[in-house]
């Protein structure tokens, strides 16, 4: 009876296969002079399941047995509808005529406003009851993405382009190519769920795509698009509510579409520097919905990093509005000779634009990756890919696949390793020598011996060197160990210490640390200066601008995310502190009027002890919360996105009084909100951090555990909201209360580009305030002004304290 059962259900199942089984249309797309028309929507009549032709206009689309009306579209082309009947594989080539566009009926008197300009006020006029119209839907999407080099130099810094990139002998090739597929959910307004199930990159078997599909969302219905992708500032869209004073329209003509009237417009900046968009658009007339567009941008319109964008986007007709089904992203540039171009093609299908969500299914998680993604076999991808491989993407996968297989084995890696990682004293010198062992995901990296080298007036010349060993663990979990050493000649001062880092959960972002040992530190706790800067200043400028103390410490310390946005940290250190005076005075050159400070910053002249020799056990802990905090989930990691709102940081620090011998005796709380690039359109974006403390009690604070400020002393240094332009290091750090905010706001380019000879050099214009208030500085305030490009700003800057200005100058930064 079992095996009559067996049977039966193996039989059942192979019938109910064989009526369920999806067989290929396939064919090839041209225009009417045989030349291909690359991404065509093909798609089932009055459905929105569908797929896009290829670059070179192939296209596949799985269907089940049964008789359609498949319509194959494209923008300036004149939709055609096949009858077709599928009882198994099928090719069916199609050839797509122009769109005829047509004024006729349409009287444009030379000195009469052109048509165009009277459609454009009705689909402003509608664009925000079209923005809201759909309120939520789901839709499934395909992505590919694809770059490659067109040409390139034959060496860059002295390497083998072709070599170094995998690239073909003309130096042409594939550099990434990659497909995903996901289920995508939107409710407004702005809430976005996606879930990727399935990922492929070329090369990378085991690799996670950055597809997003929230990326390929370009909305014209919004005032601005792009924000802070290609441009900082954004670019106005052509139905903007502000839209008819960036651009100029002009009716082409208009044509009839299943009985409705579609009209063409051709978009045209007012100015020609304009964040603006060139191309054309279509307008539905009556209902003024957008239904294609065809429009591009260029370095004149303040695109970043690429010389031309262009974005078509095609539209389906849902129910009673218009959905994408079809976006694709075309770009091209050349940096350093590189010569780039490639394409994002995203292909949504099956709408529901009526979804019911369950129960706090938008948490912020806005894109969910799992294990399981990248291990699709070459079967799921035949049956689920929308958009045919071209042969040259073929081609790239079946070599670059087996070349990674080949990669991952223990004899390539071994071999590789050997050349790698030959000893070389410039590598050693100027980066540093690393011994790689990728097979075991072992790495044991050696400190660079040039910068380790440093002089300070403290331990004059000397050295402070290190090396970490770190092994990596599955999914993005690693732990590493680092000693680290150092030594000055004239102080004969030897310190080493022992410290290491457990990152045990990277979607909890939760590590465990611990350390112990010695060493010669800042007496500002946020660092003054760097090594190499102090070491320049003091031996060529006679000017001594760090302060050094010694610190033998041992410490333990844990940081969790709680849930999500809130992070948790906390520490415990013992220290025992030691004040240290100036050594020596050599420098290279004695300089009239300049001489070295002490090592006190409170007793320049004199070097008297700053504090005594005291122990200290100290307790921290913080808790940072990002509301609306999103995130990206991927097995290996968890990456916030930056958020729409502020975070808070709560923290406290506590100096335990007689445990283990401990002398000081504090409480200190502070807090502190914060938010990064705060979009202001077209006028660029915003940042500010405001924060405020105090001590609780301070029956007994040594200088080294007050609240330092973020000072600056020098022409040169490091960007940093936090860190005000003219502030000495040390001398206005407190043992008290404090407040102290900062703002900047970048115009992007707003003013800049208004002046020929600026515009060309890209610079961004920006503007700042800083001010701290604590009882030896009740009202102090910087006010600056500069220009920035890429990671390079310089600023000029005013310091008051209260009315009177105590400083003003140049500041000069470099870095991220």
């Amino acid at each position: 009876m079992k095996r009559i059962h067996l049977t039966f259900l193996l039989i059942f199942g192979t019938i109910s296969a064989l009526f369920a089984q999806e067989f290929k249309l396939k064919g090839r797309i041209k225009d009417t002079e045989g030349q291909p028309v690359p991404f065509v929507s093909v798609y089932i009549k009055n459905t929105t399941k569908g797929t896009s032709a290829n670059v070179d206009g192939v296209y596949t689309l799985s269907l089940d047995k049964g008789t359609f009306i498949i319509v194959y579209k494209a923008i300036g082309y004149k939709a055609i509808e096949k009858n077709i009947s599928i009882t198994g594989d099928a090719s069916e080539d199609i050839i797509l005529a122009p769109e005829s566009y047509t004024l006729s009926g349409v009287t444009i008197d030379g000195n009469a406003e052109d048509p165009a300009y009277e459609i454009i006020r009705q689909a402003i006029k509608r664009r925000k009851q079209h923005l809201t119209e759909v309120n939520s839907y789901t839709a499934d999407v395909y992505i590919k993405g694809v770059q490659k080099l067109v040409g390139a130099p034959k060496k860059f810094f002295g390497r083998d382009v072709q070599k170094t990139l995998d690239l073909d002998t003309n130096r042409k090739g594939i550099l990434y190519l990659s497909e995903s597929t996901s289920t995508f959910a939107f409710q407004h307004p702005g809430k976005i769920h996606e879930e990727m199930v399935s990922s492929k990159i070329s090369g990378r078997n085991n690799a996670f795509s950055f597809n997003k599909a929230s990326d390929l969302i370009v909305n014209f219905y919004d005032n601005i698009l792009l924000e802070n992708t290609m441009s900082a500032r954004g670019f106005v869209s052509p139905i903007a509510d502000n839209a008819l004073f960036y651009y100029r329209y002009k009716l082409l003509g208009f044509s009839m579409e299943n009985g409705e009237t579609v009209n063409k417009i051709q978009i045209i900046p007012r100015r020609e520097h304009d964040p603006v968009f060139r191309g054309i658009i279509y307008i539905k007339e009556d209902s003024w919905h957008l239904l294609n567009a065809n429009v591009y941008l260029t370095q004149n319109s303040g695109i970043n990093l690429i010389d031309t964008l262009k974005i078509s986007q095609q539209f389906l007709k849902v129910e009673d509005t218009y959905m994408p089904s079809n976006m694709n992203f075309q770009f091209n540039g050349n940096v350093f000779g590189f010569k780039f171009e490639g394409y994002y093609a995203g292909v949504y299908s099956n709408y529901n634009i009526h979804p019911n969500f369950p129960k706090n299914y938008f948490n912020g998680e806005i894109l969910k990756i799992t294990r399981a993604v990248n291990k699709k076999d070459s079967l799921f991808w035949l049956n689920n890919r929308p958009i045919p491989l071209t042969p040259e993407e073929s081609r790239d996968y079946i070599r670059k696949d087996s070349i990674a297989a080949l990669k991952t084995s223990k004899h390539y890696l071994d071999s590789l390793e050997k050349a790698n990682n030959k000893f070389g004293i410039i590598k050693m010198l100027l980066t540093g020598y690393t011994i790689n062992n990728r097979y075991d995901r072992k790495y044991l990296k050696f400190d660079p011996i040039l910068r380790s080298l440093f002089y300070n007036t403290v331990e004059g010349f000397g050295a402070k060197y290190g090396v970490t060993y770190t092994k990596e663990l599955e999914y993005g979990a690693f732990y590493s160990i680092r000693p680290e050493l150092r030594y000055g000649l004239s102080n004969k001062l030897f310190t080493g210490s022992l410290t290491g880092n457990y990152y045990y959960d990277p979607l909890k972002r939760a590590s465990i640390f611990a350390g112990i040992g010695s060493g010669i530190y800042d007496l500002n706790n946020h660092g003054s200066m760097s090594l190499l800067a102090n070491s320049i200043n003091s031996l060529l400028f006679e000017t001594n601008f760090s302060k050094f103390y010694k610190k033998e410490f041992v410490n333990i310390g844990s940081s969790r995310e709680l849930t999500n946005g809130l992070q948790a940290s906390l520490s415990a250190e013992y220290t025992r502190n030691t004040n240290l005076i100036n050594t020596t005075t050599y420098k290279i050159k004695d300089l009239k009027g300049e001489t070295f400070s002490s090592n006190n910053p409170f007793s320049p002249e004199v070097e008297k002890p700053l504090f005594p020799t005291y122990e200290a056990l100290i307790l921290n802990a913080s808790l940072t919360y990002t509301i609306g905090q999103n995130y990206i989930t991927r097995p290996d990691r968890k990456i916030y996105q930056d958020s729409k709102y502020p975070s808070i940081r709560l923290s406290y620090k506590k100096g335990i009084k007689g445990l283990m011998s401990s002398d000081v005796d504090y409480d200190l709380i502070s807090a502190e909100v914060y938010q990064n690039r705060i979009s202001s359109g077209l006028w660029g974006y915003s940042s500010f951090v405001i924060g405020a403390g105090k001590f609780l009690n301070n029956a007994q604070v040594y200088y080294p555990e007050f609240k330092h400020f973020r000072g600056n002393n020098s022409l040169f240094g490091l960007p940093n909201l936090r860190k005000f332009l003219f502030l000495d290091f040390y001398l206005y750090s407190t043992d008290r209360e404090y407040f102290e905010a900062h703002f900047e706001h970048n115009f992007s380019g707003l003013l800049t580009n208004k002046v020929p000879l600026l515009r060309k050099l890209r610079l961004e214009e920006l503007a700042g305030v800083s001010y701290l208030s604590q009882p030896l500085k009740r009202n102090y305030t910087e006010f600056y002004f500069g220009l920035q490009r890429l990671i390079f700003r310089a600023t000029y800057g005013f310091a008051y304290d209260g009315n009177k200005r105590v400083n003003h100058g140049f500041r000069l930064s470099y870095g991220f």
